[in-house]
């Protein structure tokens, strides 16, 4: 891939391994040197193992222990990044989980969880990096202070019966993101979402894991594959390139067509 990123700064949350290691790679393999996120002692040796992924085709990463859902931790985490490398670039706002519950039955602990990682640690990162690509301006790497790419989801438009809380934090990404795109773009800021479709990760094993399964989950599907970590890498250098300067406050779905609603392709 052609250097589009070099010499920039990438922070990409929850890297350590899925949606967030595939697009540490593919930022990686365009010159940026990564950071790999991962938010607890029991990741590390994933996140380690992205870290020697990139080293091994000749790029740069160091992996980072923080909880994207603390607001210390995640302003920790941008001080020592700047300090190390000088400044930050790009955001990845890709941490995020499921705690999946019949509505009546989902409790409160499982809503305020899937919340904190998926919609509040959004916020708290992105407005660490915003505050530093105001502090930094333009800096002649990019056309842009900085680029924020927001992980969303095909279901910030399609409802999704027994995740209500997976759901609703993806819907609050989508305004959350065009939000501050608004806010900021002035700046020469740009931020935007992309939002995935069926993608092969450990988050969604269950949907994939036998020949039965995979093909029930391909009639969501109008292109009839699976998607895989790299068409979302792919799309996030793209977006984070000045080849995307002109883009700011959208959502990108990477979803071979899912959001076509193939249930209407017989005509309903």
């Amino acid at each position: 891939m052609e250097n589009k990123l070099h010499g920039q700064v990438a922070i990409v949350t929850g890297a350590g391994s899925g949606i967030g290691a595939g697009c540490a790679r593919e930022m990686a393999k365009a010159g940026a040197t990564v950071v790999i996120n991962y938010p607890t002692t029991a990741g590390s040796a994933m996140a380690a193992d992205v870290v020697a992924s990139i080293a091994a085709n000749g790029g740069m990463a160091i992996a980072y222990q923080c909880d994207v859902s603390k607001e210390d931790q995640v302003m920790n985490m941008f001080a020592d990044v700047i300090k190390q490398f000088g400044t930050v670039d790009i955001l990845v706002n890709n941490a995020g989980l499921q705690k999946d519950a019949p509505f009546t039955e989902m409790t409160l602990e499982q809503w305020n969880f899937v919340l904190s990682v998926n919609l509040t640690g959004q916020f708290l990162c992105a407005r660490e990096a915003i505050r530093e690509f105001l502090r930094r301006g333009v800096n002649g790497k990019s056309k842009s202070a900085g680029k924020i790419i927001c992980m969303s989801s095909v279901h910030e438009v399609i409802p999704w019966a027994g995740h209500a809380n997976y759901a609703a934090s993806k819907g609050g990404v989508h305004l959350l993101m065009k939000t501050i795109a608004q806010e900021y773009a002035p700046k020469k800021i740009r931020i935007n979402s992309i939002a995935p479709g069926a993608i092969q990760t450990p988050i969604n094993h269950d949907a994939w894991d036998t020949a039965a399964h995979l093909q029930n989950l391909l009639k969501l599907i109008p292109q009839k594959r699976i998607g895989q970590v790299e068409d979302i890498g792919k799309a996030a250098v793209w977006l984070a390139s000045d080849d995307a300067d002109y883009v700011n406050g959208t959502t990108l779905f990477v979803d071979g067509g899912m959001t076509l609603y193939p249930g209407f392709e017989d005509n309903g």
